[in-house]
């Protein structure tokens, strides 16, 4: 059954090896029982910054095969233009496991997206630098997180959530202020978008019942880039004044015959 457990120190008490197995156990104990129906993914920070002639990852904790991976320090990798799309990429070690601790570590690579990802390999961004052009992640648009050149594109980073990895809250934060300015007045808008502005990560099967209410679609799993452009056509609806399912605000309108 469920249990407390916390060791207590006072001055004159033999320390115990048990007290010591229950301050090493119950951190790493309470994140696995937390996180145990989470897909892999980003946790919490891990953001790539565009620098000149170089990316910088911001601090930050992934789960990755039910193990949680913490940075404290910010990384850094050198890119160039190749003119083929790039991913900047985690990977993995083997687990080492040894008499006093098991060890599991990462480093960045830059790679051609033709190549494929691996198991043991986790995107933070992707691009595709036209040579004597600049990377940039100054996004103008919704739509400008898709551009293909030029420009910095993380839709298809994993971000840890309940039965399966889901989009960035960067990416569904954006997306609900602009959906939002637009005055929407459906009720699966502002419900949606409150949710994204407030909650953080959402979890992907919120985000595809959403798409399959609001363009009366049916469900299904959509890969992360399409579940982009289902959002910017709802974005594009709303700013041109079409409720739901591309019916005007007002809903169905009577004609009065004499």
């Amino acid at each position: 059954m469920f249990t407390y457990t916390y060791p207590e120190f006072h001055k004159g008490r033999i320390l115990k090896t048990r007290m010591l197995e229950d301050l090493r156990d119950f951190p790493r104990q309470f994140w696995e029982l937390y996180y145990r129906d989470y897909a892999d993914g980003i946790v919490s920070g891990a953001e790539v910054e565009v620098h000149a002639e170089r990316l910088s990852v911001s601090p930050g904790i992934l789960l990755h095969e039910r193990r949680l991976y913490m940075m404290t320090e910010p990384a850094e990798i050198a890119y160039k233009a190749t003119g083929q799309e790039t991913v900047l990429k985690l990977r993995f070690t083997e687990l080492e496991t040894g008499h006093d601790l098991s060890l599991g570590q990462t480093s960045l690579a830059l790679e051609d997206a033709a190549s494929g990802s691996g198991s043991h390999e986790m995107e933070l961004a992707r691009f595709k630098l036209k040579e004597g052009a600049r990377l940039r992640k100054d996004y103008q648009s919704f739509a400008d997180l898709a551009t293909e050149y030029n420009t910095l594109q993380v839709l298809q980073v994993p971000y840890a959530a309940p039965g399966a990895s889901t989009l960035p809250p960067a990416v569904l934060q954006d997306y609900a202020q602009r959906l939002m300015r637009t005055g929407t007045p459906d009720p699966h808008d502002v419900m949606f978008g409150m949710l994204c502005m407030n909650e953080g990560v959402i979890a992907r099967s919120v985000i595809l019942h959403y798409i399959a209410s609001r363009l009366g679609q049916e469900y299904r799993d959509y890969p992360s880039l399409q579940i982009h452009r289902y959002l910017d056509r709802i974005l594009t609806n709303a700013r041109g004044g079409q409720g739901h399912k591309g019916q005007a605000h007002g809903g169905m309108q009577r004609m009065l015959v004499e």
